[in-house]
């Protein structure tokens, strides 16, 4: 009976054991193997979209696989900008500084100075430094002038200011009402009487101003040099009037200085009267020591205002009387008036600041000597008026 007991007793236990075994198994089974890690859930950013990997369905858990590492391609290289004749519609400028010289001409015949009109490009011809240079214009011009009255005004002899003062109211009387003339003296200093103006009114007071002189000194070259200073500062062309004895005293600068002024100062033209001619045709030629001097300071003079107006193109007059004026100023207006501009560019293009020298010479249509005469056949003199040079410009210019 005991021994039955203890049977049934150790098949429960028996039992226990078997069962216990079942359930450790799958147990130490799952210790031993390894954990695999559920893949975190990917945030996706609202305007991109998941890779799913298939329909989805409510059976089963939802598969997401690992979207895999996208390597970036290099960026696609910048295509090259396109070649075009004006980008982003900008405006671009290019300057080319090419020489051009225009040269201001006057023929007139010797014995009534009267201009000659008519004149063709062929009949003229042009040297510079020697060499022919292609003329591409001529053309006539009569415009109004641009002058300063340039005066002498000293202590020195009213005699010589009676002239000065005859021979600017003549000047003055030939004015237009579109010209511009600015009135200027000169003794020890330099004066100026009126700023360019086309009142007549205005220059006529500057004129009657002219009563009582100061100091005795003509400093002329000084008075010069000051108003072609002035001058170079106005565009166009601009002429120099100048009345006086054309004796200097006491100017600082000398006949050199104002002579290398006169070639470096462009479009201006000087026209000298000298005053003191009949005062010298009377008293001058006496001999003896002080006689011999005061005639070589007029000869001097003289000399001095004629190089003045030849190194411009300008005219030089020495009138005895007064009633030469007129006819004076009358070919003065025809020559600044009435007068051919000649455009040419040089074959010496460099820039270095050379003088150039000039020659004008009328050629007939075979190349020689242009021949002039009137209606009875007789051959007529003239004259070509031009500046014999200019300055070329520096590279810094």
């Amino acid at each position: 009976m005991m021994n039955h007991r203890a049977n049934c007793l150790r098949i429960p236990a028996t039992f226990l054991v078997l069962v216990t075994l079942i359930f450790a198994i799958p147990a130490s089974h799952a210790q031993n193997a390894p954990a695999t890690q559920t893949p975190p859930k990917q945030q996706t950013k609202p305007d991109q979209t998941t890779d799913e990997g298939g329909p989805q369905t409510d059976n089963g858990p939802l598969v997401i696989r690992k979207k895999p590492e996208e390597t970036e391609p290099a960026p696609p290289p910048a295509p090259a900008e396109p070649t075009v004749k004006n980008p982003n519609n900008e405006t671009f400028s290019l300057r080319v500084d090419v020489p051009i010289v225009n040269l201001n001409v006057n023929v007139i015949l010797d014995k009534t100075h009267q201009f000659i009109p008519g004149l063709k490009p062929a009949n003229f011809l042009v040297l510079e430094d020697g060499v022919p240079q292609t003329i591409t214009s001529v053309r006539m011009t009569q415009t109004p002038i641009t002058a300063v009255m340039l005066l002498e005004f000293a202590a020195n002899s009213y005699y010589l200011i009676n002239e000065m003062q005859n021979a600017s109211y003549s000047f003055f009387r030939t004015l237009r009402p579109d010209d511009y003339v600015a009135v200027v003296t000169y003794d020890l200093h330099t004066h100026i009487l009126t700023d360019f103006t086309n009142n007549r009114e205005i220059v006529a007071q500057a004129l009657q101003s002219l009563v009582i002189p100061g100091f005795s000194d003509t400093n002329v070259f000084d008075a010069l040099y000051e108003t072609l200073d002035r001058l170079s500062r106005i565009e166009g062309r601009k002429y120099v009037i100048l009345i006086g004895s054309g004796r200097d005293t006491f100017s600082k600068l000398t006949l050199d200085k104002i002579l290398a002024k006169v070639k470096a100062t462009p479009n201006v033209t000087i026209f000298t009267i000298s005053t003191g001619a009949l005062l010298n045709e009377m008293y001058g030629g006496r001999g003896g020591m002080g006689g011999g001097m005061a005639d070589l300071n007029y000869l001097q003079a003289q000399n001095q205002l004629k190089t003045f107006a030849a190194m411009t193109g300008g005219l030089s007059f020495s009138p005895l009387f007064q009633g030469e004026l007129p006819d004076i100023f009358s070919q003065i207006n025809n020559s600044i008036r009435n007068q051919y501009v000649l455009t040419y560019r040089p074959t010496n293009s460099n820039d270095d600041g050379s003088y150039r020298k000039i020659k004008v010479l009328l050629v007939d249509n075979e190349g020689h000597p242009l021949r002039m005469q009137d209606e009875k056949g007789k051959p007529l003199k003239y004259s070509i008026i031009a500046r014999d040079g200019y300055k070329a410009k520096l590279p810094v210019e």
